[in-house]
């Protein structure tokens, strides 16, 4: 069965938003990735089952989240622990950054990003 298949319609609609109504942080990364400047192709706002992923490299089943402050709440982390445990048990390998990061030190971020993607 097709991922599109297993996703939920509303979670196929929410994607389409979320790629219109995108952070500085997250236009400011996929400046980078869009253009397979890593080497590989990358989606953004991709959906996986009833979650979406920020960033996604499917040939190498990698996802790149980036994180803004609700995030260091800690229900939001309870949460974020269970969609990378859901996330991993599907093979994928999930990094996170956050958003201060990726505006004030985006070569740090992209050699994160080029690290993960070299241990397969």
């Amino acid at each position: 069965m097709r991922d599109f298949d297993k996703v939920k319609w509303k979670t196929w609609q929410r994607a389409r938003e979320f790629r219109r109504d995108r952070t500085e942080a997250e236009r400011l990364l996929w400046y980078k990735l869009r253009t397979e400047q890593l080497g590989v192709k990358f989606r953004r706002q991709h959906a996986i089952g009833e979650y979406i992923v920020d960033f996604i490299c499917i040939e190498r089943k990698l996802i790149v989240e980036v994180d803004g402050p609700t995030h260091a709440e800690i229900e939001r982390q309870l949460h974020d622990a269970r969609r990378t445990d859901f996330l991993e048990s599907l093979g994928y390998r999930v990094i996170r950054v956050t958003n201060l990061q990726v505006k004030e030190s985006m070569p740090y971020v992209l050699e994160t990003i080029l690290d993960a993607l070299k241990r397969k």
